[in-house]
């Protein structure tokens, strides 16, 4: 296994990701296993040095199994064109595969057609909403994180829908969310569909894909504000969802979609 990275928080991480290895760190933990939206960005920093001039569109993550040791991140440039490029990346262990994930990165084009955003739901600024306390030993990433939850809706409460909205943001520092601090984020929150459930199952993200919105290179603050919608669920516990984000001036950030199952027991 290749040396380490001293880290500490996420957003020290993210900050200077270089290639090689990484230790599952507990305070990187998510909920079974090393962060998935944390382990994204990581792999999504990879795929970046191979086009420095080109933007991220898209970045998918498919997750095979969880972290829970040292890791190593590899990325190889599949096709470079005139206007875009496709990059991917492995997160692998001695277990064999964790994560490969495929990013999509583009050159910004003349400004020149009608932009089309969602709007932001209405929400309170963040200093009106109460904090939304994870206990660290459940999630232990959550201490590097504040979320403050808008409305009622919480998870495993039970409620009448699939949905959850929250302002989210990254303790270590007062920085604005760049690209990898995106990706990491977007996977902040419970799963939306654990809003209707009332007892404790996992829901482990099997897909996650995340699209950087142009208004996110101007973003000001470091909060931004998360809905995530359980769009369908099936019988079975397959779960597709989205999650779209503003900043507080609601400028739309970019969105987010997973693929999740239930796993009951």
């Amino acid at each position: 296994m290749p040396s380490t990275h001293d880290t500490n928080g996420p957003g020290a991480l993210l900050g200077n990701p270089a290639s090689g290895g990484f230790e599952a760190e507990n305070h990187l933990q998510g909920f079974g296993g090393f962060h998935g939206g944390l382990a994204l960005a990581l792999l999504t920093s990879a795929t970046q040095s191979h086009v420095p001039d080109l933007e991220l569109q898209s970045v998918t993550g498919r997750f095979d199994r969880s972290i829970e040791s040292g890791f190593t991140v590899a990325s190889s440039l599949v096709r470079a064109g005139r206007t875009s490029a496709v990059v991917t990346a492995r997160a692998e262990s001695d277990e064999g595969l964790h994560i490969e994930a495929s990013a999509v990165y583009g050159r910004p084009g003349e400004p020149s057609w009608q932009p089309v955003a969602p709007a932001a739901p209405t929400a309170p600024p963040p200093d009106q909403c109460e904090v939304f306390a994870i206990p660290p030993e459940f999630v232990p990433i959550s201490a590097s994180m504040e979320i403050r939850p808008v409305g009622s809706a919480r998870p495993y409460a039970g409620g009448p829908e699939p949905e959850l909205i929250a302002w989210v943001r990254l303790l270590e520092d007062d920085n604005a969310p760049d690209v990898l601090r995106f990706v990491f984020l977007m996977d902040a929150l419970a799963p939306s569909y654990a809003a209707v459930l009332s007892q404790l199952v996992l829901v482990p993200t099997v897909e996650l894909t995340v699209r950087p919105g142009a208004g996110l290179a101007k973003a000001p603050s470091p909060w931004i504000l998360l809905r995530a919608r359980t769009l369908a669920a099936s019988a079975g516990g397959w779960i597709n969802e989205q999650i779209d984000a503003w900043d507080p001036d609601g400028t739309y950030l970019g969105a987010a979609h997973q693929l999740r199952v239930v796993r009951a027991g």
